[in-house]
């Protein structure tokens, strides 16, 4: 098989959300891989450590500072990429946010700032890119669900309903733009250790469960998700659009026994 099936060599590649976690792994999977890089983010100095770290490998990456909630943000972020770079190959739209608590101690403005991001802010960024990708006849959309869209853990009622309506967005806007030539898809983590969850995963019980309910027995890390973007991404997938990859280390294959058999 070949490489070339693989490749992203010289795609203009913009990742929401990119600065840390989940979203600077991607971005230096596809840098590394030759592709023209652009990360946004809401934090300015998180942007400028990744593109410093990642720069200093050789690869061609830049910064955007970014609140996907805001139209007029978006809007100015995308034009700036396609002014500088002509077009926009892949979009990965990782940008999130989540807060675990009681679904009847959330106040309204809690649970704004998690769907105005999560959800709003993936479809604002989708609609600015998708018009862009309409216009050259070409692009790979990649949303970040989860796997609370599926099952939702106690805690995390509004962040489900959140990334639900990502993995309906995905569905629609890949029957919509298939014709434009346009394939949009999507990735659903497992248990995922970055920076923003080692507060609940360092809980040596938290730790025990999820690894009793992987079946590859460990906790996945923003790495493993890399992969997938970048088969996404590439000609590898050319006939797939309106898919969810599960990167969950087969947690949704089935429930374990509490005892060994």
């Amino acid at each position: 098989m070949s490489d070339a099936l693989f490749s992203v060599k010289n795609q203009i590649v913009l990742i929401t959300g990119g600065g840390r976690g989940i979203g600077k792994e991607i971005a230096s999977a596809f840098a590394s891989r030759d592709a023209t890089v652009i990360i946004a983010g809401r934090d300015k100095a998180t942007l400028d450590k990744t593109v410093e770290e990642i720069s200093a490998k050789s690869a061609t990456i830049q910064a955007e500072v970014c609140d996907v909630s805001s139209s007029e943000d978006v809007n100015s972020l995308v034009e700036s990429v396609v002014s500088q770079h002509g077009r926009i190959d892949t979009l990965v739209s990782v940008a999130g946010v989540n807060k675990r608590m009681k679904a009847e101690a959330y106040t309204p403005e809690e649970y704004d700032w998690i769907t105005d991001i999560n959800a709003k802010g993936a479809w604002i960024i989708a609609q600015a890119v998708g018009k862009k990708m309409i216009a050259q006849q070409s692009g790979s959309i990649i949303n970040v669900d989860s796997l609370n869209t599926y099952a939702p853990l106690r805690g995390t009622t509004p962040y489900a309903m959140s990334k639900a309506s990502v993995l309906m967005m995905t569905r629609g806007l890949a029957n919509e733009w298939g014709r434009h030539g346009i394939r949009v898809n999507s990735i659903a983590p497992g248990f995922i250790l970055t920076d923003l969850t080692k507060k609940v995963w360092s809980d040596e019980t938290m730790q025990a469960w999820g690894k009793a309910n992987t079946p590859l027995e460990r906790l996945g890390t923003a790495s493993d998700l890399s992969g997938s973007a970048i088969f996404l991404a590439s000609d590898a997938s050319k006939f797939m659009t309106g898919q969810t990859i599960r990167v969950d280390g087969g947690f949704t294959a089935g429930i374990n026994w509490p005892i060994e058999l």
